[in-house]
């Protein structure tokens, strides 16, 4: 989506028409060669009557608009911990921030492409990773939201003007975007943050069973967690058909 703000041209004091921008996101890519799992949200920037811009100081802040797609019951399952159960969905399901970014764009005068890089992480205290983490498929909706300062030439020379806050682009990222980029990063791995005092308790419990990897250290656990609950649930059982 891209668009001007209006058909009338703004005139700034000394009578020079004002730049007006549109934006537009053509692709969403992986940044080759990035150190860390980075985007790049391709933009179309454009400039109405063809006023010379000579940079652009562009702020964006990439917001998640949950609402705008459709989730079946698997996927609201593994978003419980931000949206709540099924019966407030519908009170929950808010829009978010993702992130905000920065770029200087060099001068143009028609239209100009722009690259914004949005650095990802595989880190689930962050409340957009935990929710791209969790879309498996379809797309997840975004919007950009654009602020910043734009030097422009006017009869009187260099001018400056800000960016109306109403600028705004929106695009249909596909899910399979965000996991493709991190299985690059991590194949086969998932992330996992931890307190200082629960891993230094895991680490303990892993020399003492003298085992190999984090892998079977928590596999380990897991097996005893799950028996344990077995356990009870037999006994449960058991303790109800006593009683009938």
């Amino acid at each position: 989506m891209s668009s001007h703000s209006g058909t009338v041209q703004a005139k700034d004091a000394h009578g020079s028409a004002r730049p007006d921008l549109g934006f537009e996101v053509l692709d969403v890519k992986p940044v080759e060669f990035a150190a860390a799992p980075t985007l790049a949200f391709v933009l179309r920037i454009s400039v109405a009557a063809g006023i010379p811009v000579r940079s652009l100081q562009l702020r964006t802040q990439v917001r998640i608009a949950a609402p705008r797609r459709p989730y079946d019951t698997e996927t609201k399952q593994r978003l419980s911990e931000l949206f709540g159960s099924s019966e407030s969905w519908g009170r929950n399901v808010r829009s978010f921030p993702w992130t905000d970014t920065s770029v200087n764009v060099p001068g143009f005068q028609q239209e100009t492409v722009a690259e914004i890089h949005v650095a990802c992480t595989y880190d689930l205290n962050v409340t957009a990773s935990k929710y791209l983490a969790a879309l498996r498929e379809g797309n997840i909706p975004l919007d950009l939201l654009f602020s910043g300062s734009v030097f422009y030439e006017s009869a009187a020379g260099i001018q400056i003007v800000q960016i109306p806050w109403e600028k705004e682009a929106s695009y249909s990222l596909p899910a399979q975007v965000w996991h493709d980029l991190m299985d690059r990063y991590f194949p086969g791995t998932s992330w996992l943050r931890l307190e200082r005092d629960v891993f230094d308790r895991l680490w303990s419990y892993r020399s003492k069973r003298a085992l190999l990897t984090w892998d079977r250290t928590l596999e380990e656990l897991l097996d005893v967690a799950e028996a344990n609950a077995h356990s009870v649930e037999d006994e449960r059982e058991a303790g109800e058909d006593g009683r009938a």
